[in-house]
């Protein structure tokens, strides 16, 4: 009778054996056109007939048996900010109207780019050509066209004989350009500015693409300035991608004279001010190693909280208590953010200019594990290039951006005092 038991254990053991193979080879069967599903044997059986011992585990976007069926993933409208979406296999995509960015149209690509603050350097600004008015003696160069510049000659005008005027800027890296502010300015009493305009790109500098709408076939003239002292925003939709923009005159009151901003974010979107200048950052969340007294009198404290950027006052910035590497700012952001960037800037004490000229950068989960961006050619601690005076804004991208929740700076050369007010640049994604 043992026998007999043994016997049916074995055909049972061997009968289990060529079922799990079968199983098998459907599970590779199904796999081949079953969306990249995992397929489980599970060696369980419902009846004695009826075999259903292995699952497809789907991807996202894939449902059914056997994972074969797509999921409309625009059913659930994931397309925000008036962005369409249009369903692709096991994944969607949202059209996103200018100027949203991001998989769900999420993020606002709205940064100033750096004329009005001083980020662009002037030797990014060139023009066709520059116009001498008095003698000779007032230039009005490039350097000048900066929205709201002011003094007696504040602004880009291009020559009397200069029959295409145009005016560049290059932005050193491919950047997203989703809109302009122009502005006009006046000469001996005189307005003027410019009424009409284009707009080419170039990714080189040597080929240029001249602005146009979606379906347009024709280069879009944009409508410009009505005097010399508003400001007027065009939108682009669709965004530019590029280096370099140029801006064509193509209707000038008086003169083809400007200031201008432009208007965009990094390539990948996630460029937003994290909160310092605005106050979104409360004044708890900005901390520093120590802090500097004027004169030692408590009224001239310059409080880690000053540290945003653009702030004015007498104590408008944070200064360290002693000049030394180990002097830091910190920001907790409450959770994990996206960094991809930061704009730096110094300011002023009495009369003395004093700036952080180089600088590291370090992140934490938890305040107390840090790590410091590291140089991706040399794999060394990076040190990032400061200010060169008190009040212009020093833009530096982090690549590869970081996560973190506390974000310190770690000044390492500066002028006169350690002295800094700054913006983070990302984004929730």
């Amino acid at each position: 009778m043992s026998y007999s038991v043994q016997f049916v254990d074995l055909i049972e053991k061997y009968v289990w054996k060529i079922t799990y193979m079968v199983l098998f080879n459907l599970c590779l069967t199904w796999l081949s056109f079953s969306n990249d599903a995992i397929c489980e044997v599970t060696g369980h059986t419902r009846r004695g007939d009826v075999f259903s011992e292995y699952v497809c585990k789907c991807q996202s976007g894939f449902e059914g048996v056997h994972c074969q069926i797509n999921v409309n993933d625009c059913a659930g409208q994931p397309c925000e900010n008036g962005g369409t979406c249009r369903d692709l296999d096991g994944d969607f995509k949202c059209h996103c109207p200018s100027p949203y960015v991001g998989k769900h149209c999420q993020l606002r690509c709205i940064s100033l780019l750096g004329m009005e603050g001083g980020g662009i350097a002037e030797s990014q600004i060139t023009a066709s050509s520059v116009r001498y008015s008095l003698l000779g003696l007032q230039r009005w160069g490039p350097e000048l066209s900066r929205l709201h510049n002011k003094g007696l000659v504040n602004a880009w005008s291009a020559a009397a004989h200069d029959k295409n005027p145009w005016i560049q800027i290059n932005m050193q890296r491919k950047m997203r350009f989703t809109g302009i502010v122009t502005q006009g300015a006046s000469r001996m009493g005189t307005a003027e500015f410019i009424k009409a305009f284009k707009v080419a790109s170039s990714l080189d500098g040597k080929t240029y693409t001249m602005y146009r709408t979606e379906g347009q076939r024709r280069d879009h003239v944009f409508v410009g300035n009505v005097d010399n002292d508003s400001t007027k925003t065009n939108l682009f939709d669709p965004p530019i991608i590029a280096q370099y923009i140029r801006i064509i005159p193509v209707v000038c009151r008086k003169a083809c004279t400007l200031r201008m901003e432009l208007v965009g974010c990094e390539l990948n979107g996630c460029s937003e001010p994290m909160g310092m200048k605005s106050r979104l950052v409360s004044d708890h969340q900005i901390t520093a190693s120590s802090t500097f007294r004027t004169w030692g009198i408590e009224a001239f404290t310059w409080y880690p909280h000053y540290a945003r950027l653009d702030k004015q006052g007498k104590t408008n910035a944070w200064t360290a208590a002693t000049n030394n590497r180990s002097e830091w700012l910190q920001v907790d952001l409450k959770s994990p953010r996206k960094i991809t960037g930061i704009i730096t800037q110094g300011a002023k004490d009495f009369g003395n200019i004093q700036f952080v000229t180089a600088f590291k950068v370090a992140y934490s989960d938890d305040g107390k594990s840090w790590t410091i961006v590291k140089d991706e050619t040399t794999k060394t601690d990076k040190i990032f290039p400061g200010n060169s005076d008190n009040n212009v804004h020093r833009k530096n991208i982090f690549e590869p951006s970081f996560y973190g929740r506390y974000v310190r700076i770690l000044p390492w050369e500066w002028h006169e005092r350690i002295t800094l007010r700054m913006e983070l640049l990302g984004c929730d994604e």
